[in-house]
């Protein structure tokens, strides 16, 4: 099993990112996908949630309105979404995750999640 971010980089203040996370060795449609982020100093926090099926999605308070998590499982791929960039967005971030039922609940904790991926830093300059 294997998940690979790709998409980080360096933007300005208010650009716009897509993160990618290929998945290999395993479908993607039996997991829920989260999206997590570690800054330089700091504990790694929740950022995104998008349940098996598609149909309930959750976000950090912060990232509401400006991200959006989504799956493609024909190509078994996740994405984050990330517009209207701020500073404090500068982190590495992560995908996981979480085998669960079709219509399972909101998953913020990070040891819900059973595959995680190597991370991709995301920098923006103010």
């Amino acid at each position: 099993v294997q998940l690979v971010e790709s998409g980080g980089g360096l933007v300005q203040a208010g650009g716009s990112l897509r993160l990618s996370c290929a998945a290999s060795g395993l479908s993607l449609s039996n997991f829920a996908i989260g999206w997590f982020r570690q800054a330089s100093g700091k504990e790694r926090e929740f950022v995104a949630y998008l349940n098996r099926g598609g149909s309930r999605t959750d976000y950090e308070d912060s990232a509401k309105g400006r991200f959006t998590i989504s799956r493609d499982n024909a190509k078994n791929t996740a994405f984050l979404q990330m517009n209207s960039l701020k500073p404090e967005d500068t982190a590495i971030y992560f995908c996981a995750l979480d085998r669960q039922p079709l219509l399972g609940s909101i998953r913020r904790s990070q040891t819900d999640y059973d595959y995680w991926g190597q991370g991709t830093q995301v920098t923006v300059s103010s």
